[in-house]
Parts: C-alpha cells; sequence; structure tokens
C-alpha cells in the first residue's frame, strides 16, 4: 500500500454523468491487481475528513485510471479537476480478483461496476464474454474497450433502449448455458449492486461453478479500521464469522457470502 501526491494527465466526459481520470500513480499503477481500489482524497473538500474510494478501471505504463460517476459532494467536486492538478492517493488497497487459467471467463456488471471488470479483461489468459446492464442505453460503459480486447459483449436494458430488454441476469444465464453445454469450464466474475450479486451467485450455484464477487460497501475508511463495511461470511466448514470487506475482500466467492 502507498500513499502519493498523484498528478492528473488526463480527464475525459464519457457522457454528462461519467468521466474517467487518469492519474500518474508510479508503485501504486505497478502493484495494482484487479477488483484492488485506492482511496483519494478530494481538494477543496477540506472538510471532509474521509477520502472516497473507486475501483481501479485500468492500471498501466504507471497510469492509473478511474472510472466514475457524478453522484453527491465529492464526485460533483472531481468534475472540476483539470490535467496538472494533484490528489493524494492511496493504494491498492483490497484483495483483488483471482487470474483464473483454463477457464472460460464470464463478467457482470451493473452500471459502472465495469470498471474493475475492465481491468480484469486486460488480464486473464482466455477472452469470454462480458455482459453487461443498466436503466437505460446512458448507463452502458466502456463496451468498446472490451470489444477492442477480443471481448464479446452483451447488452441488457431494463427499458429496452439498448441490447435486450430486461435484467443482465437474463443474457448472463444464456451465455452460461451455452458454454457449459459447449464443454466450457465456466467462472463467473461481477460487479454491481447486490441484488444482481446475489443472482449472480445462485446462477453459479445452480450451474456448479465458482463466482467471484466484488462486493459495494461503504469502504470508509480502506483499511479494516472503522467496521463500516462489515459483512457475514461462511467459512468451509460452515461456520460463520464478521469479515471486513476493504481488507478481507472486496472480492469474495459466491459461497462464502451470507446474504
Amino acid at each position: 500500500m502507498y500513499d502519493f501526491i498523484c498528478e492528473i494527465k488526463e480527464h475525459n466526459e464519457i457522457t454528462s454523468d461519467y468521466r474517467v481520470l487518469k492519474l500518474y500513480a508510479g508503485e501504486i499503477a505497478e502493484q495494482a491487481r484487479p477488483g484492488q481500489f485506492v482511496h483519494i482524497r478530494i481538494p477543496g473538500l477540506e472538510s471532509a475528513s474521509l477520502r472516497r474510494p473507486f475501483s481501479i478501471f485500468n492500471a498501466q505504463d504507471g497510469l492509473l485510471w478511474i472510472l466514475y460517476k457524478s453522484v453527491g459532494r465529492g464526485t460533483e467536486r472531481m468534475k472540476s479537476l483539470v490535467m496538472g492538478d494533484e490528489l493524494q492517493v492511496i493504494g491498492p488497497l483490497g484483495n483483488g480478483f483471482p487470474l483464473r487459467q483454463n477457464v472460460m471467463p464470464l463478467l457482470a456488471a451493473g452500471g459502472y461496476g465495469v470498471a474493475p471488470l475492465y481491468f480484469l479483461a486486460t488480464r486473464l489468459a482466455n477472452r469470454g464474454t462480458l455482459v453487461v446492464g443498466g436503466r437505460s442505453a446512458e448507463d452502458i460503459l466502456v463496451t468498446d474497450l472490451f470489444r477492442d480486447l477480443g471481448w464479446k459483449v452483451v447488452v441488457a436494458t431494463v427499458d429496452g433502449s439498448l441490447g435486450v430488454k430486461g435484467l443482465v441476469t437474463e443474457p448472463l444465464l444464456d451465455e452460461l448455458e451455452n458454454n457449459t453445454a459447449a464443454g466450457a469450464v465456466c467462472e463467473l466474475f461481477a460487479c454491481g449492486p447486490d441484488g444482481m450479486l446475489r443472482a449472480v451467485g445462485e446462477l453459479a450455484r445452480s450451474h456448479d461453478c465458482k463466482a467471484w464477487l466484488s462486493l459495494d460497501k461503504h469502504l470508509v475508511c480502506g483499511v479494516g479500521a472503522c467496521l463500516a463495511c462489515v459483512q457475514k461470511l461462511r467459512r468451509s466448514d460452515g461456520s460463520t464469522w464478521m469479515g471486513r470487506v476493504c481488507s478481507d475482500g472486496p472480492i469474495f466467492e459466491a459461497n462464502e457470502i451470507v446474504w
């Protein structure tokens, strides 16, 4: 884990709500693994002592990419940042996704839950399918980047404005069954709201495969000290314990999570 002052190299708008920051982050970028996150102190909000957590969208050539949505005071302030501004960043934090070999990876993203899955897609040996969902077409992000890597992309929107109409789990089930019928050993990797993650885990269990889930909790301190992100978890022997999502996760295999 490192604590650095990082210079903004690029700040690009994707839509009116979504943006990508690229920071020169040196050792943070070099050490980062897919599924990990960083904590950023937002300049101009000195009265707010807490940093904001962000999944790592990508890390390469010393640059750290952050995909974010403007949802509150902190991210709204971030919209005004420009090239050359500096941010205090702590990371990389958390455990990250396992980089599984010899499996067919199926990625499931809800909205900007696509961010850590893109980083994962750049590091996995096998190319599989990304199934991404959102309320409308405006919530479907960066699918072209996955296609450029050679991934199949399937889109689902609740209002039917892009791709198939419905929830992300419906086309995910189709992909899982088609790949399993073809003899592939599938594993699921997902990031999104809790309801989606729970459904993905149930799909995995019903098809006797693993699902690696990135839990969406409020990661206040990021290092396991404040206990604001406690989650009930299950050990392999069936006993339960209270884990900290920020330090014991945020990635868990679906069978570990007690919803």
